[in-house]
C-alpha cells in the first residue's frame, strides 16, 4: 500500500496522534473559545451540507464514487468535506488552547495540507478514470480548496437529502467531536 492510498484509507485514524497532541498541549489560559466554537459550528454545518449531497459515499474506504457530485457545495469547491475538517480541527486547536497556540495551529495546517494533498491526488486519479472529460471539465470550473464565490452552474437536479438522514450518516464524525471536546475539558478541568 502506498502513502496515498494508507492515508485515502485510514483517512479517519490518521489525525489521532495530531487529537492527542491537542489534548496534550492544551491550556484552557490561553483558549479562545467563542472563535473556535464558531468555526466548529462552521466547519461541522459545511460538512453536513457536503454529505447530504454526496451521501454515505463520502464513507467509503475504496477510491471512487458512484456519480460525479457538482451541486450544492461541491458547485463551489471540489473538497468541502476536507475543508470542514479542517475548520474542526482548528476550532479543537482554539477550544483547547496552548502555551504555543500558534505552533499547534501550524502543525494542524500542515498535516492536513500534506494528507489532503496525498488523498486528493489519489482521488482525483480515480475520478477522472470514471468520469473523464465531465471531470476535467469540472475541475476547469471550481477550485480544489478555495471555493468560488459562485456556484458553478451545471445542469444538475441532484437534490440534498432529508437533514435527519444526513445527519445519521453524519453520525460518527459529530459523535467524535463530542468525544474530542469532552476530553479537552476533562483534561483541563480535572486533570491540571
Amino acid at each position: 500500500m502506498n502513502i496515498k492510498n494508507f492515508f485515502f484509507t485510514y483517512r479517519s485514524y490518521t489525525p489521532i496522534p495530531l487529537a492527542l497532541a491537542i489534548l496534550y498541549f492544551s491550556n484552557f489560559k490561553n483558549a479562545l473559545v467563542f472563535p473556535g466554537i464558531f468555526l466548529l459550528v462552521l466547519g461541522e454545518a459545511i460538512r453536513v451540507w457536503a454529505v447530504s449531497y454526496a451521501g454515505g459515499a463520502t464513507r467509503t474506504t475504496k477510491v471512487g464514487a458512484p456519480y460525479l457530485c457538482v451541486s450544492g457545495p461541491y458547485s463551489r469547491v471540489r473538497n468541502p468535506l476536507y475543508i470542514g475538517n479542517m475548520l474542526i480541527y482548528t476550532a479543537f486547536v482554539l477550544i483547547a488552547g496552548s502555551n504555543s497556540l500558534w505552533t499547534m495551529l501550524s502543525a494542524t495546517w500542515v498535516f492536513f495540507v500534506v494528507q489532503y494533498s496525498l488523498i486528493i491526488s489519489l482521488e482525483e486519479r480515480a475520478l477522472i478514470s470514471l468520469f473523464g472529460e465531465n471531470y476535467n471539465i469540472y475541475c476547469k470550473n471550481v477550485p480544489p480548496l478555495l471555493p468560488r464565490i459562485y456556484p458553478w452552474n451545471r445542469d444538475n437536479s441532484s437534490e440534498p437529502t432529508p437533514l435527519i438522514q444526513t445527519l445519521k450518516t453524519e453520525k460518527r464524525t459529530l459523535q467524535n467531536i463530542i468525544f474530542v471536546l469532552f476530553l479537552i475539558v476533562l483534561k483541563n478541568k480535572f486533570i491540571l
